[in-house]
């Protein structure tokens, strides 16, 4: 990684240093730092095994630089001090958050070094010989202008695996044959890791993953969910879920894709559904301009809706780790999930899917329970499943009206833009190579039209409140409580479809609304509109 003038720094490595020696213990900085720091990659992560009681160390640690410390596994003896970086020249780290991870080693630092993961996380620097160096200003990598690993650092490399010829080589390759028997995670990690580095996963490695697929399944969901949503944020996350799927993880996790799998639909899609679903994703990276497509062009991408504003919206987090570009892309998955248990043909022959949206957000939410996804994560995508055909379906042919643009980003909420990339995404993977270029700008202009009429509707509703509840409550003699709510839903609704503009307007349509559940409710219970207890309002 290249040097970043950092005084924070500097004075916590020399002081871990120092309580180490103190101490007379060893302590070496290992892993993804190292890899990092040849590959000039930036990162805010230091692992530091320690030849002593980690937490005990690093709690001692935490005091000294005024960091914070985070206990991360009390059986392994782990833990975390996160220290605040302020004030740093580089403008990517400033205000960002140093990570020094300890561990305990014994029996030397080659011993430790041969129970991780893959070589090229399984070199080491003595940490008194980093500090010095770093603090003098030698912590600089060698430079890759003349060549990567050329003798030029005065720090020694602790390499017993050959993971600088691995780095030259853009491997990733085991430390020995027994790495996923030790933690089945690096199944995923390894592919992770290949994807994030661009490296290539080495034959026998590879082989090892296929062999030993199944035992992904002892992994918790919360360290499948860290390793996928890493995943699914880097580029072409379509072809690494592909080739999870050739490894076999991906139907050991999520069998209930592989259902897809030779499933035809009608002619006017392309692959099965598996295949498609693959390619939804595709065509989703394509359309918010993260990966080319094989069957895309740039007057696909100049036709589509794009802004400043859907790119903002996309990128705003969800939560921990994940946002709405990443669950985009996992809505565009899991979209036709339940496709397969819903096919039937009809006496045309023709291939239908009754029922499947509302099935596949069903399927989808008990998916990501599994993986142990947040209430908010599952939620999202689980409307996106449930929602997709939604905007092509209210447009029945034309462009849709007020009333129903308005509905549908009240019931689809945050997602709603999101649900209108989906749909154009769908459409692409549904023609693959045989999309015809009006059908795609007709599907294009009514995103457009959505689009725009819902930020004219905003507009409309949001600086402008024509009434309140307690407006309602005066008026008509109400008490508070769930109808009000529904009362100026109603109102908002209306407004934003253009059909009215005043105040004496809204009140008018709440009392007729209000005269009419009330002769309603003398005859039988309204199927829609306002259901509650009218017994006592005032609508003269």
């Amino acid at each position: 990684m290249p040097v970043i003038e950092s005084r924070e720094l500097s004075a916590a490595l020399a002081k871990i240093d120092a309580l180490l020696a103190v101490r007379g213990n060893q302590g070496y900085i290992v892993g993804g730092f190292v890899r990092d720091w040849l590959l000039e990659r930036k990162t805010n992560d230091i692992d530091i095994a320690v030849s002593c009681a980690a937490i005990t160390i690093a709690r001692e640690v935490a005091e000294e630089v005024g960091g914070r410390f985070v206990l991360l596994d009390q059986v392994n003896n782990i833990a975390r001090v996160v220290l605040a970086e302020h004030g740093q020249r580089d403008q990517e780290f400033r205000g960002a958050e140093w990570h020094f991870d300890f561990s305990p080693f014994t029996g030397g630092i080659e011993s430790d070094l041969g129970r991780r993961d893959f070589t090229i996380n399984a070199m080491a620097l003595e940490l008194s010989q980093f500090a010095s160096a770093y603090a003098a200003g030698n912590a600089s990598p060698p430079q890759p202008a003349h060549s990567l690993f050329a003798e030029r650092s005065p720090l020694k490399l602790i390499d017993p695996f050959s993971g600088q010829k691995d780095l030259r080589d853009k491997v990733v390759r085991g430390v020995s044959k027994q790495i996923f028997q030790a933690d089945a995670a690096r199944l995923l990690r390894a592919v992770r890791l290949a994807a994030e580095l661009d490296f290539a996963i080495e034959p026998e490695t590879e082989c090892s993953i296929r062999r030993h697929s199944r035992a992904i399944l002892d992994v918790s969901g919360e360290r499948v969910r860290e390793e996928l949503l890493r995943l699914l944020t880097l580029p072409r996350a379509a072809y690494h879920l592909s080739y999870l799927d050739g490894l076999g993880l991906l139907p050991a996790l999520i069998p209930e894709l592989a259902e897809g799998k030779g499933v035809e639909q009608p002619t006017t899609h392309f692959w099965d559904v598996f295949e498609h679903s693959l390619q939804t994703v595709a065509a989703v990276e394509f359309l918010v301009r993260e990966s080319d497509w094989d069957y895309g062009n740039e007057d696909m991408l100049a036709t589509a809706p794009w802004s400043e504003t859907i790119e903002g919206h996309l990128s705003r987090e969800v939560s921990s780790g994940s946002n709405h570009r990443v669950l985009l892309k996992l809505g565009a998955l899991f979209h036709d999930v339940a496709k397969p248990m819903t096919k039937s043909v009809d006496d045309t022959g023709r291939a239908r899917f009754l029922g499947h949206t509302k099935q596949g957000a069903a399927m989808t939410a008990n998916i990501l329970e599994r993986l142990r996804f947040s209430n908010r994560e599952i939620g999202l995508v689980e409307g996106l499943v449930y929602h997709h055909l939604r905007p092509v379906q209210m447009a029945n042919g034309d462009f849709p009206s007020q009333r129903a643009i308005y509905r549908y980003f009240r019931d689809t909420g945050e997602a709603g833009i999101d649900i209108l990339l989906l749909a154009l995404a769908d459409y692409l993977a549904s023609r693959g190579p045989l999309a015809s270029i009006e059908e795609w700008r007709k599907h294009c202009q009514l995103m457009h039209y959505i689009l725009a009429q819902h930020a004219e509707q905003q507009v409309k509703i949001l600086p402008v409140k024509l009434i309140d509840g307690h407006d309602i409550m005066h008026a008509f003699d109400l008490a508070p409580g769930p109808l009000i709510g529904e009362l100026l839903a109603m109102v908002n609704e209306a407004q934003a479809s253009g059909e009215l503009s005043t105040r004496e307007e809204a009140l008018a349509l709440v009392r007729g609304e209000l005269r009419a559940v009330g002769k309603q409710q003398t005859r039988m219970p309204r199927k829609s509109g306002v259901k509650r207890s009218l017994t006592n309002a005032k609508v003269e």
